[in-house]
């Protein structure tokens, strides 16, 4: 093959001169219209992971794809990696094969615009083909076909499919390359035969969105005519029509027994039913008095972790009963245990994204995690004789966070849970919205109380700010629309126990508390899950999680973010019980008597107090980045800069602008002003502060290094009107700060503007320079004391 050397002129080139002269020609001079080809300003495949810096947030940098060819708007089939030509014509490969084997694409290009280096995914090579023999449209598809299916040709069904685009409209986002992924996967599936499928994708990254696009391709094919989609929550089924199956509210029909019963609903195409709906009490076969077996040609599954797998489930006997149904199972967290297993069910996932590749790619939020300790967290025992609210004998044991709520409950606990959730309120964004998980529904109804009485301004103009919303509780529900939806400021702060654990889309969280066990990965991921959405117009980029029960211990679990294995002692055969499991009342004692009532103790019998408090950062894949409190990172940092007090006086008086401590603190990730709210010091000047953290100085107010000035008597230089100057600028840095002092432009404000232009103003002073001379004297003895 003949190499072209790039001359001279051609090494001045930037990357872009490069792909608008020789990449771009030669890939359209093939034959690829624009329509097939998208740049770099549209191929954005990732948003950019966002980072926890301090008390101060960025994301990182997103990933790009140069160029993105498409057989057509569903299916890409190429990715070019452009570089400048100080760089080999390979260069740009391992970027290239990054980014398609994101994408599912067959085929990925670098070129430095004087040839292009070719690795064909699907026969595992690699060459280098000179600028004018880059593949013809036709001739990459014929490849794709052929290499693809080993030769053999590409069904009807399968190109009916690769043809078909996905739904596109002025509300509906194109899908995210991990969607586009699974929905193909699932749809080639279909077309190719396959009957049982399984997709694995991270609360938060559109699980709902992507069954609207398989449902949607395979309906306009033909393919299936007829889906039902199964949940077993209400507010899961309502969501979907409402949000992203809306495209096809015309086809769509929730099943309701009673009504489809008297009549009959055959026309539709997309059934949206509730199991409960689907077998009635006692076990009654529903199902069977609305549908034959044949009626669905597919079946989805949403959260099928809670039961669609295991043997006796209600789940299973619907799926059994449509069998020869396509059958598709959808979960953030499959289930893998001694006697439930999605993948013996299902199979192997399709497609699996996780939530540190979402976390990862800047699609999921990343979290912090507050541990908080109480005294008695680990131990607390009743003094001899100890009897709770009902005049009963308490156990004499040792009692534990594992017992809180449960078996015994401490009034003063609860209390100050609400109290320390209610302070972190405060302290960042009252408003911020809250789910608090507690131990049952009186927990969450005892919660609610304390947490109403620790919010008691805010409830008095919001009723609403704390609501209880439960399985139980019709008017927590019926809040529980205004709960989720991002334009209702209320209700704030929910207590729940297990409704708002899975599947509900609450997009604007961005707290969780513990406050119940939670042994299980699947629970847990799953309440983690409730804070990952990004809403980064509306001020939400990341989620803090409040521990008060040691839970977060599980991020340190193998299993938190490991690859999905089938539990070897898994036994898909056991016997079915001839019967449903119907709940039954707890057993009575040996007397046949009812037993005591959980024993409660008041505040006289256990007073709780909070004794520890750590902030931890954690990596996408769980792993601790750090343990810190933001002052203990503050005080690090401070201190990696200025190795003593002295070094930071000197630092300080040499600062052209006292500012730019600050601006150099953020680009740190410390936000000063933001970290004086938190501690209740924001009538404290910078300086001050600093010292106070890292150097342990006892922080003086700006109003009392304001007075110290006036105390000196140090404008008497000064004319009257000069003075008045003076005085309104020491007025201002006593309540805004140093940073005051330093910009003209206050000069424009009141009462300034009342004293005359900044020309006029200077004047007083002798001209520009003496005013700023004058400005500087000032600056020096409010800090006259730290030399």
């Amino acid at each position: 093959m003949e190499h072209v050397t790039p001359s001279a002129d051609d090494l001045l080139l930037s990357e872009e001169d490069i792909k608008l002269r020789y990449i771009t020609p030669a890939i359209t001079g093939k034959g690829w219209s624009v329509t097939d080809i998208s740049m770099e300003a549209q191929v954005k495949l990732t948003d950019g992971k966002i980072n926890l810096r301090g008390n101060l947030v960025a994301r990182g940098k997103a990933k790009y794809a140069d160029y993105m060819l498409f057989f057509n708007r569903a299916t890409p089939i190429a990715i070019v990696e452009a570089k400048d030509a100080n760089h080999s014509v390979s260069h740009g490969m391992q970027q290239a094969k990054e980014y398609a084997e994101m994408m599912d694409i067959p085929f990925a290009y670098s070129s430095n615009g004087f040839g292009f280096q070719e690795y064909d995914f699907l026969t595992g090579t690699e060459r280098t083909i000179p600028m004018d023999s880059f593949p013809t449209k036709d001739e990459l598809y014929a490849r794709f076909l052929h290499e693809s299916h080993d030769g053999e040709g590409i069904s009807d069904k399968e190109l009916k499919i690769i043809n078909q685009p996905y739904c596109t409209g002025q509300d509906i986002f194109p899908p995210r390359y991990y969607q586009r992924n699974a929905v193909n996967r699932t749809v080639n599936a279909v077309a190719r035969g396959e009957k049982r499928m399984l997709l694995v994708m991270a609360t938060g990254t559109g699980k709902t969105y992507t069954a609207f696009q398989i449902v949607y391709r395979l309906l306009k094919t033909g393919l299936v005519k007829k889906v039902l989609y199964l949940a077993d929550r209400n507010v899961l089924v309502d969501q979907s029509i409402e949000q992203d199956f809306k495209p096809l509210n015309n086809t769509i029909h929730k099943v309701s027994y009673q009504q489809d019963k008297e009549n009959p609903d055959t026309a539709h195409e997309v059934y949206f039913a509730l199991y409960q709906q689907l077998i009635g009490k006692e076990g009654a076969k529903n199902y069977a008095e609305l549908f034959k077996p044949e009626f669905f040609d597919l079946v989805i599954v949403d959260e099928c972790h809670r039961g669609s797998a295991k043997d006796d489930s209600n789940w299973r006997e619907i799926l059994e009963y449509f069998k020869d149904a396509i059958q598709l199972g959808m979960t953030a967290t499959p289930k893998e245990t001694r006697y439930q297993s999605n993948i013996s069910y299902f199979g192997e996932p399709l497609y699996k994204y996780s939530l540190k590749e979402g976390i990862d790619d800047g699609f999921l939020a990343p979290y912090k995690v507050i541990n908080i300790t109480t005294n008695i967290g680990d131990e607390w025992r009743p003094v001899k004789g100890q009897r709770d609210i009902y005049g009963n004998l308490i156990e004499d044991r040792i009692y534990n966070n594992t017992d809180y709520d449960y078996n015994i409950i401490i009034e003063d606990r609860i209390r100050e849970v609400a109290h320390e959730v209610s302070n972190y309120l405060r302290s960042t964004d009252p408003m911020a919205k809250t789910i608090v998980f507690c131990a049952d529904e009186d927990h969450a109804e005892r919660m609610r109380i304390a947490l109403t009485n620790e919010n008691a301004d805010m409830c008095r103009k919001f009723p609403d700010y704390v609501v209880r919303i439960t399985g139980s509780d019709t008017y927590g529900q019926s809040k529980l629309d205004y709960f989720i939806a991002v334009a209702s400021k209320t209700p704030v702060v929910a207590t729940t126990s297990k409704l708002l654990s899975t599947g509900v889309d609450c997009k604007m969280v961005k707290l969780i508390v513990l406050d119940q066990r939670i042994n299980s990965m699947t629970e847990f991921k799953q309440i983690v899950g409730r804070g990952t959405r990004i809403r980064e117009k509306d001020g939400k980029t990341h989620f803090t999680i409040m521990d008060f029960r040691n839970i977060t211990r599980l991020f340190a679990d193998p299993d938190w973010d490991g690859p999905i294995e089938i539990d070897k002692g898994y036994m898909p055969d056991r016997p079915k019980p001839d019967t449903p499991r119907v709940p039954t009342d707890p057993p009575m004692g040996d007397d046949d008597v009812a037993r005591d009532p959980t024993p409660i103790v008041d505040r006289d019998g256990c007073r709780v107090e909070v004794i520890h408090k750590t902030v931890s950062v954690y990596d996408s894949d769980g792993k601790l980045l750090r343990t810190e409190s933001i002052t203990d990172y503050t005080r690090q940092t401070i201190n990696s800069t200025y190795a003593t007090l002295d070094d930071f006086i000197i630092r300080w008086n040499q600062a052209e602008r006292k500012a730019e401590i600050a601006e150099m603190m953020r680009e740190r990730g410390i936000d000063l002003q933001a970290l004086k709210h938190d501690q209740g010091m924001d009538d404290v000047d910078d300086f001050d502060f600093i010292c106070h953290i890292a150097y342990g100085r006892k922080a003086l107010t700006r109003k009392e290094r304001a007075e110290n000035v006036k105390k000196r008597d140090v404008f008497h230089k000064y004319g009257p009107e000069a003075q008045k100057v003076l005085d309104a600028l020491l007025e201002k840095y006593m309540n805004e700060g140093i940073s005051q002092l330093e910009n003209r432009k206050v000069l424009s404000l009141d009462p300034f503007r009342q004293m005359g232009s900044p020309a006029t103003i200077a004047r007083l002073f002798g001209g520009n320079q003496q005013y700023y001379d004058a400005v500087k004297e000032l600056e020096r003895n409010i800090y006259n004391d730290i030399a």
